[in-house]
C-alpha cells in the first residue's frame, strides 16, 4: 500500500509540474498573469466541488465549521501565493527552476514543521542527516541552473 501511495503522491507532483506549465501558457494567452490565476483557482473549486457531490459524504454544516480554527482557512491564501507566484516565474526562470526551487522551500518549511511538530504533526527532529537531504535538493536547483 504504500508504495502505491508514493506512485500516487509522485503523480501529485507531476500535476503540479503539468499544473505550473498550462497556467504560465493561460497567462501569454490571457495577457495576465492574475486572470491566469484565477482561471486556475475558478476550474480548481469546479473540480472539487464535483469531488465533493461524488463522493457522498456528508454536507458542509455549521457544526463542522465550527470545529475549525481560523489559521486552517489560510490555506487558500498560501494556494494563491503559490499560484501566482509560479505564474510569474516559470516564463522567467523555467519550470525546471521554479519546480526545484518550489521543493527546496517545501522541504525547508517541512523540515522546521516536523522539527517542531508545528500544527499538530508528530515531532520529527531536524537531524544531520534531513539537513543533508534539504542541502542535497539545493543543491540540485544549481544543478538544474547550470
Amino acid at each position: 500500500m504504500n508504495a502505491l501511495l508514493s506512485l500516487a503522491v509522485i503523480g501529485a507532483g507531476m500535476s503540479v509540474a503539468f499544473q505550473q506549465v498550462l497556467n504560465a501558457k493561460l497567462r501569454g494567452e490571457l495577457g495576465s498573469p492574475w486572470w491566469a490565476g484565477f482561471a486556475s483557482y475558478a476550474v480548481g473549486l469546479l473540480a472539487m466541488l464535483l469531488a465533493v457531490l461524488l463522493s457522498g459524504g456528508p454536507p458542509l454544516s455549521a457544526a463542522m465549521i465550527g470545529r475549525t480554527s481560523w489559521l486552517s482557512w489560510a490555506g487558500g491564501i498560501f494556494g494563491a501565493l503559490f499560484i501566482a507566484t509560479a505564474i510569474l516565474a516559470v516564463p522567467r526562470l523555467g519550470a525546471a527552476t521554479v519546480l526545484a526551487l518550489i521543493v527546496v522551500g517545501q522541504m525547508l518549511a517541512s523540515l522546521a514543521f516536523d522539527h517542531l511538530g508545528a500544527f499538530g504533526l508528530a515531532q520529527h527532529p531536524a537531524t544531520p542527516l534531513r539537513l543533508a537531504g534539504a542541502l542535497c535538493l539545493l543543491l540540485g536547483v544549481l544543478l538544474i541552473r547550470a
